[in-house]
């Protein structure tokens, strides 16, 4: 299997399964509502600024590697729509299950050589850096949302309100 074929695979066992931690984000997020999605634990972000901060990172590299200028900025990585119903956060994982197919397949399109390449610019660093740091990145808001998934469901089983 080629190089860019292995980060390929990483970066979708990230979001679908398969990799050696056995959890991955749509079997977390599969089946939680709105509600749970959008309640607050403690400080904590919520489980849909957490998917959309993660999302946000592909989508700025999924447009460089489809030709585009990378215009982003970190400051706005958690700046999600709301999220008042179901349909709107279906519509959100939507985005973000098609955003990682497209990622991952242009990831294993790339040519190996790309890899080492800068990514729009010298200080971000080359596409090896990017899409790596994203699977590093992903795998730790994925830790984070499974900690608080729990720490919602138990709220809501021992009946607690949003300001705890």
């Amino acid at each position: 299997m080629s190089l860019t074929k292995q980060i390929a695979k990483q970066f979708t066992d990230v979001y679908f399964g398969g990799n050696w931690t056995a959890v991955n984000l749509k079997d977390t997020v599969l089946e939680l509502t709105w509600q749970d999605a959008t309640t607050k634990v403690y400080t904590f972000n919520t489980i849909v600024a957490l998917v959309y901060h993660m999302n946000y990172y592909v989508g700025l590299v999924l447009k460089v590697m489809k030709g585009l200028p990378l215009d982003g900025h970190d400051k706005f990585s958690f700046n999600h729509p709301a999220v008042e119903s179901q349909q709107q956060w279906d519509s959100l994982l939507e985005k973000v299950w098609a955003d990682a197919n497209e990622f991952s397949k242009l990831v294993e399109e790339l040519p190996e050589e790309k890899l080492w390449q800068n990514l729009a610019a010298e200080k971000y660093g080359n596409y090896y850096r990017n899409i790596t740091g994203i699977i590093e990145h992903n795998h730790y808001h994925l830790g984070q949302i499974i900690l608080i998934k729990k720490l919602v469901r138990q709220k809501h089983e021992i009946g607690a309100t949003n300001e705890d």
